[in-house]
């Protein structure tokens, strides 16, 4: 795995670090690995529904 350092606008991580308290995430960097993840997600398949609709 790699580092990335970023900078989040402290009220975001206000809001990251709230999940967490409620348990939806275990911590801040699991909250920002999932996000990233369905944003790829999300990503693929606009990709996959543009490609199938030039067919």
């Amino acid at each position: 795995m790699e580092r990335v350092t970023l900078r989040i606008p402290k009220q975001q991580i206000d809001e990251v670090e709230q999940m967490v308290e409620r348990g939806k995430f275990p911590n801040r960097s699991e909250a920002i690995r999932s996000a990233v993840r369905e944003m790829i997600d999300e990503q693929t398949e606009q990709t996959s529904t543009n490609s199938w609709a030039k067919v």
